[in-house]
Order: C-alpha cells, then sequence, then structure tokens
C-alpha cells in the first residue's frame, strides 16, 4: 500500500506543487516533448521495461532489433520459445538469461491472468494490475509503474535512479526515503493528469544522461535558473 503521509521535514520540505510544475515547464522548454516510452506495440513497451533493468536503453534497443529479426517479438513467440533461444537473442542487455527467465514468467503471466489480451488487462483498474504485476517475479515497483504508465496507459509515477539523483541533489527528500515515499512525493504535488506522468518521467531521463550524472555535467543545466531561488525556500537546491 502506498504511503498517504506526507513527505517533508526540516531539511526536506514539502514540495509546493506550482514549483514541481515550474521545473517540469523548464525541462520541457529545454528538450522538447520526449514521446517516451519508444515502441510499436504495448507489449513491445513491456519487454522493454523488463530488459532495461541495469541496461542502458542503446543495449536495450539492439535486444529489440535482434527479436524482431527474428520474428519473436511477440506474445505468443516469447511464450512459446524456449528460454535459451530467447537469451540468445537478448544478450545485447545483459544478465540475458536473468531478462529470459523474466519475459517468460512475464507472458506466463499474460497468457495466465489475461489470455493473452492486452485489452482485457486494460479494463483492471490501476491498483489491481499494480498488485498483480508485482506478483510476477522479477517485477519489480519500477518496472510495475513503467509498463502501467507507458504500456498500459495508466497514472503511476516511475521512480527510477535517476529521479532519486536529480531530486536529492536539489534537497527536494533524502535518497534513501524508500520507493513507495519518493512516488508519494510526485503524485501528491502533480496534477492527476497520465501525459504529464509519462513526460516529467522522460524529461528527468533525458536530464539524467545529459546532466545529472553520477559525476555531474552541470554547466548549462536546465534548472540552473533555480539556483538564486532555491537558496531562499531549499525547495529545489542545496
Amino acid at each position: 500500500m502506498r504511503s498517504s503521509k506526507p513527505i517533508h521535514s526540516r531539511r526536506h520540505p514539502k514540495l509546493r506543487p506550482a514549483a514541481l510544475l515550474s521545473v517540469y515547464r523548464t525541462l520541457r522548454r529545454a528538450f522538447g516533448h520526449q514521446r517516451w516510452w519508444p515502441g510499436e506495440t504495448p507489449f513491445e513497451m513491456m519487454v522493454g521495461a523488463i530488459l532495461t533493468q541495469n541496461t542502458a536503453w542503446t543495449n536495450v534497443e539492439k535486444a529489440i532489433r535482434n527479436l524482431k529479426e527474428a520474428k519473436m517479438l511477440s506474445l505468443r513467440e516469447i511464450h512459446r520459445v524456449s528460454r535459451r533461444s530467447l537469451a540468445r537473442r537478448i544478450r545485447p542487455a545483459g544478465y540475458f538469461n536473468v531478462k529470459a527467465d523474466r519475459l517468460k514468467h512475464l507472458a506466463d503471466f499474460l497468457v495466465r491472468e489475461y489470455y493473452g489480451d492486452i485489452g482485457r488487462m486494460e479494463r483492471d483498474t490501476t491498483a489491481v494490475l499494480r498488485g498483480k504485476l508485482l506478483g510476477v517475479k522479477g517485477v519489480g515497483p519500477e518496472t510495475a509503474d513503467s509498463i502501467l504508465l507507458y504500456a498500459l496507459n495508466k497514472r503511476s509515477f516511475v521512480i527510477d535512479a535517476y529521479t532519486k539523483r536529480i531530486f536529492s541533489r536539489h534537497d527536494l527528500a533524502a535518497q534513501d526515503l524508500d520507493y513507495a515515499a519518493w512516488q508519494a512525493i510526485f503524485e501528491k504535488a502533480l496534477p492527476h493528469r497520465t501525459g504529464l506522468y509519462n513526460d516529467f518521467h522522460a524529461q528527468i531521463v533525458r536530464l539524467g544522461k545529459d546532466h545529472c550524472r553520477k559525476s555531474p555535467r552541470c554547466g548549462a543545466c536546465p534548472l540552473d535558473r533555480f539556483s538564486e531561488n532555491v537558496k531562499k525556500s531549499k525547495i529545489l537546491c542545496k
């Protein structure tokens, strides 16, 4: 169950919705609409959500291309094919044996629970779907929320390493908060719009890749203009 308690303290004050929306608009002006998640079908997006675990998206693209070339990028084929054959095709994504197992578990779940019908799956509520997805071996909160938001167009904000790094550096919340607490920060502060959740997370990913890396590249960061306000309000940056 998601936390219903407000996430704030003396060091990490409650985020003002206007401030968070201002961050989003700034990133949107800098980067444009990200049109994320790439994929031709909802199932392809689900596959991508599994494959992107612990690897860069460029590696996922290679694995997806391999699956397409082998005509394996369908629920029917992933459910039917052997784990060994599947692992061979997704090797560029890393941890290919583990991820082949996870893709098989996901396919088995979709066939067992929804008879392989994504449309039937979409009729479930977000809360019900999230609970079921978290019961699939290898699907954690980030993967479940990625599937919900991007593949199924359900309102569930995705928290990833970029989110934690960017907003803890900007003094929104402590890096060691758990996933549910981080998610509550965004879902309490933002208007409840799926499109906003979608593009805001994509903007965060873009900022993380271009600027807020483990060794940050702060030059020309789109959020630099917030610095003076942050020193006064302690809402966005240290």
